[in-house]
């Protein structure tokens, strides 16, 4: 059936095509319009990016170059997966994200999650030090330890892997504009546990141009904020080179409201941000394209998410090679976690949220993920009790062990529908990275408000089909109970607070105060210049001054960030 149509050979022959034209053809007028006649359908379907149709055969995929689009597992453009065996090798990294209160809760979590089973960690931080202010900070009242752990110092930082051997485990920190702080609190702390920073092993998410767009932790302008992710990039490559040193992340666009679509395009714009950046330090593309990795968001439309997943490997692969000339392997292969969708949770029946979170993870895994985190079922409710996230955890084990999706490489692969929608996905991605290439790229497309007001009328259109039972959604707006039981709802003792304040306290009093002081001296004389950053924020972390004082040093030289107006 196989014809060559030029240089490109496709799958399908002219004279099959046509054939097959006509018998579509034959059904449509004949057995389906009898059956329309009698029941029509329900509506029009689509995913959140394109319409659905009814059928799929090979006309929707006439072009389809087995070689070109799908190739072999292990082998570019990597449609089908980064590794030639996939979980036929081992599953995929499973983590929970975690954390909340003082650094001693959080160890504690830790310890019990890798106690049932866990093979990696992901640390949640508070909001305080996300936008990189101490405990005590005014701005900090009645959010520390809320929604993650609380970290204003080395002191914590050991605290929070104290019995916990950082050459054993590897650690995701969800952290991005004091990602710098944070990763060199994570490095010093290896060091004094006797680890040399060869050897860690993790990921810091680095990615803060999604902050303008989707989330707000951010603090400085966006071009000193691109500099410290450029400097980490550049430090890690030849200091920390097992590091993944920055996780681009489409998970916080989705859940503010993007399609499918534009959570690819305008993530990778953003990466192209960060790549260009780095290469401007003098890096080659193949030093360090093989440490960046990626979170993205799993929502409820089953075979979109397993099709987005295809496509982005494809056009990630394509990127490197074509645009940026990237000849290893591994610089092509895109790697991502995947946290189920938590905005899909709903405080309504909660329960539902189980079945979400274990589609979304199934979908994950057909897509060929290597790192799930489920969000828990009461996360809509509170951050997660124990029972929830041990359930998250065993969805996901069930889901590897018990299920046989995991025996066969890329079981969806051939499939008309996954297949042309993974082609959609990757067109309409690549028709958004132009749009913001014309723009000046992603960050003068985000200083105009262009892609925060994309994001904005997409989220804008789903809530009115919701709101019109377009979309349904169980237990919200159909299927509605009455009078269902809450969940136990776990919330944060607010005496650890109090605890973390006095902690700091006497932290500040047990360092040496000059040493402190000449490090952030010297950290601000950096900052007007145009070194790497990293080492000046590391003796700072050494002479134990606090996250608080060290963004603060950097705040007084880049200035705050105050974001343009979205209508």
């Amino acid at each position: 059936m196989a014809e060559t149509h030029g240089a490109q050979p496709t799958l399908f022959s002219t004279e099959a095509l046509a054939t097959l034209a006509r018998s579509v053809a034959g059904w449509e007028e004949g057995p389906l319009a009898k059956t329309l006649q009698r029941s029509p359908e329900r509506g029009e379907f689509a995913t959140s990016s394109a319409g659905v149709q009814r059928l799929y055969t090979p006309l929707d995929i006439a072009g389809f170059d087995y070689e070109r689009d799908l190739g072999f597992p292990g082998e570019y453009p990597f449609t089908r997966g980064v590794q030639t065996t996939m979980y036929r090798g081992r599953p995929w990294t499973m983590r929970q994200y975690a954390g909340f209160g003082t650094a001693e809760e959080s160890n504690q979590k830790f310890r019990y999650l890798l106690s049932q089973g866990q093979t990696g960690l992901s640390v949640a931080f508070d909001l305080p030090s996300q936008l990189g202010y101490d405990s005590d900070d005014p701005m900090a009242i009645a959010e520390v330890g809320q929604v993650g752990v609380a970290i204003d110092s080395l002191y914590d930082m050991e605290t929070l892997f104290e019995g916990i051997p950082l050459d054993k485990v590897s650690t995701s920190m969800t952290i991005n504009a004091p990602a710098a702080v944070m990763l060199a609190m994570y490095i010093v702390t290896a060091e004094k546990q006797g680890v040399p920073s060869e050897k860690l092993n993790g990921t810091v998410q680095n990615d803060v141009l999604k902050e303008y767009v989707a989330r707000g932790t951010y603090i400085f302008p966006p071009q000193p904020s691109v500099r410290l992710a450029a400097d980490i990039i550049e430090y890690c490559s030849r200091h920390v080179p097992q590091w993944n040193t920055i996780s681009v992340s489409g998970y916080h666009m989705r859940d503010a409201g993007s399609t499918a679509a534009q959570e690819i395009g305008f993530t990778f714009a953003n990466a192209c941000a960060y790549i260009d950046a780095a290469l401007a330090k003098g890096l080659t593309i193949d030093e360090f394209a093989g440490r960046i990795s990626w979170i993205f968001n799993t929502h409820n439309n089953f075979f979109e998410e397993i099709a987005k997943y295809r496509a982005l490997r494809r056009l990630w692969a394509r990127l490197l090679k074509e645009k940026y000339g990237a000849t290893d392997p591994r610089s092509m292969m895109f790697r991502t976690h995947t946290q189920t969708g938590g905005s899909t949770l709903v405080a309504q029946q909660p329960e539902n949220n189980i079945v979400r979170a274990a589609i979304q993870t199934l979908a994950a895994v057909l897509g060929g993920v290597q790192s799930i985190a489920l969000s828990c079922f009461d996360e809509a409710l509170a951050l997660p009790t124990d029972q929830a996230q041990r359930l998250a955890l065993r969805t996901q084990q069930v889901i590897a062990h018990e299920t046989g999706v995991t025996d066969t490489v890329d079981p969806m692969a051939g499939s008309y529908f996954v297949e042309h929608l993974t082609n959609e996905l990757e067109q309409q991605a690549l028709a958004y990275m132009k749009q913001i290439e014309d723009l000046g790229g992603s960050i003068a497309a985000i200083e105009k408000g262009w892609v925060q007001s994309q994001i904005a009328q997409a989220s804008w259109e789903y809530q009115q089909k919701v709101d019109e039972k377009q979309e349904i959604i169980v237990g919200v707006n159909d299927y509605v109970d009455g009078g269902e039981q809450r969940p136990f709802i776990f919330s944060v003792d607010r005496s650890l607070a109090e605890h973390q304040l006095e902690r700091l306290a006497g932290h500040r009093q047990a360092r040496e105060h000059e040493r402190v002081e000449a490090s952030l001296v010297a950290l601000k004389a950096a900052c007007g210049g145009s070194e790497n950053l990293l080492p000046p924020i590391i003796e700072a972390v050494r002479a134990y001054a606090t996250l608080g004082e060290i963004c603060g040093a950097m705040r007084e030289v880049f200035g705050e960030y105050h974001p343009p107006t979205v209508i």
